[in-house]
């Protein structure tokens, strides 16, 4: 008799994203009235700009509500353009960018156009909890490279050579990296573009964190070093993080001629074009002055200053500065514990949330994030601190 197959192997290999099952339960224990501290989330508490809500607004009025060409209107892409140039000495042309639905959606994307079956992709660890599933959904192999804190969880070139087979097909960087805050340097990032180069290996560069940065660090473009890694890399950015815009779902990316050709006829027949209001908006985000962005990383430094200094007096805690993005990754081998049941007793127990490093490829660690207000994050730090004092 026959056996009904309801689901593809595909799928069946994804696993669920640990970061928004503890945010949800924390949203779920404090809509049932408990007081929970939220450590946990990945978005800024910044509200959008009024400016930026102005022109959603405006686009509804005008009746700017219909479809928009799948890549995204030309006076965005026109300001992508002009931002990259700006920001990322990079030089693209509008016919090199598509705007998707969020920067998630512009990795993914990339990912379906580039990897095959049995096409391995070097993801160093810690990585966020999205690019190994993605990599599954492709039918690719995830290889991952384990990083070291003594190293600032930054992938180095030997790291790179032990893991490269004749099936490597791309690298995903991340910088500034989710969950660790790491920023490369120029030389790291030159040693690996000469790297990719030499072995033909393509880069999604995840940039999403890029204004999120501390300590006078700069973020460098690993594609803006040279024509030659320019030709392998896909440089993916969007609005969610640095314009506070999480819900808006607009990201974009760069890339060659034939690999934007490739994303547009993939997003042709999936989800067509982002909305065409959040374009809008996304367009008056790329053409004001960066004082709300300069003015919310300012406040992110004092978070992760004041984080980094509370951390530094428990003892059964490691934690390293993050250079950028707004978390502090911490190792909590010395608890005895596993980071899901670190996270889980520690959301029953003193009704905090932080997110499991089991899901960043590191069972050791848990992710803080400190994209929170400050007297949130005294709350949290004073209930940790106790918490763990009990163990």
């Amino acid at each position: 008799m026959r056996v009904e197959r309801r689901l593809t192997e595909r799928i069946k290999k994804i696993n669920p994203s640990l970061t928004l099952a503890i945010t949800a339960k924390a949203k779920i224990l404090k809509s049932e009235g408990k007081d929970i501290v939220n450590l946990a989330g990945g978005e800024p508490d910044f509200d959008t700009p009024d400016f930026i809500k102005d022109a959603a607004i405006e686009a509804i009025k005008t009746g700017f509500t219909k479809y928009t060409p799948t890549t995204g209107i030309s006076e965005l892409k026109q300001s992508i353009c002009g931002k990259f140039k700006k920001d990322n000495s990079l030089d693209y042309d509008p016919g090199q960018i598509v705007v998707s639905c969020g920067a998630k959606h512009s990795i993914f994307n990339s990912l379906l156009v580039l990897v095959g079956e049995g096409d391995e992709v070097l993801i160093p660890s810690p990585y966020w909890v999205s690019y190994p599933q993605m990599v599954n959904i492709c039918q690719g192999i995830p290889r991952f490279i384990k990083t070291l804190p003594e190293n600032n969880f930054k992938v180095t070139v030997s790291d790179l050579n032990k893991y490269i087979s004749p099936k490597t097909k791309l690298l995903i960087l991340n910088s500034p990296a989710n969950p660790t805050g790491s920023v490369y340097n120029l030389n790291e990032l030159q040693e690996i573009a000469q790297f990719c180069v030499a072995k033909k290996i393509f880069v999604i560069a995840d940039e999403i964190y890029e204004k999120i940065i501390y300590d006078n660090l700069r973020h460098i473009s690993i594609a803006s070093l040279n024509k030659n890694i320019y030709d392998l890399t896909i440089t993916v950015n969007g609005l969610s993080k640095s314009y506070s815009m999480t819900g808006w779902r607009i990201g974009y990316l760069g890339a060659p001629s034939d690999i934007v050709s490739a994303v547009s006829r993939l997003q042709d027949h999936s989800t067509s074009n982002p909305t065409s209001i959040s374009q809008k908006a996304a367009l008056a985000a790329l053409n004001t002055p960066d004082a709300f962005v300069e003015n919310m990383r300012g406040e992110f430094q004092k978070r992760r200053d004041y984080i980094m200094q509370r951390l530094s007096q428990i003892k059964s805690i490691n934690a390293l500065a993050p250079g950028g993005a707004f978390y502090v990754f911490c190792g909590i081998a010395k608890t005895g514990l596993t980071s899901l049941d670190f996270a889980s007793r520690l959301l029953e127990e003193a009704s905090v949330a932080v997110i499991p490093g089991a899901g960043f490829g590191r069972d050791d660690y848990v992710r803080i994030s400190f994209a929170t207000s400050i007297e949130q994050i005294k709350k949290g730090m004073d209930r940790i601190e106790e918490w763990l004092n009990k163990l």
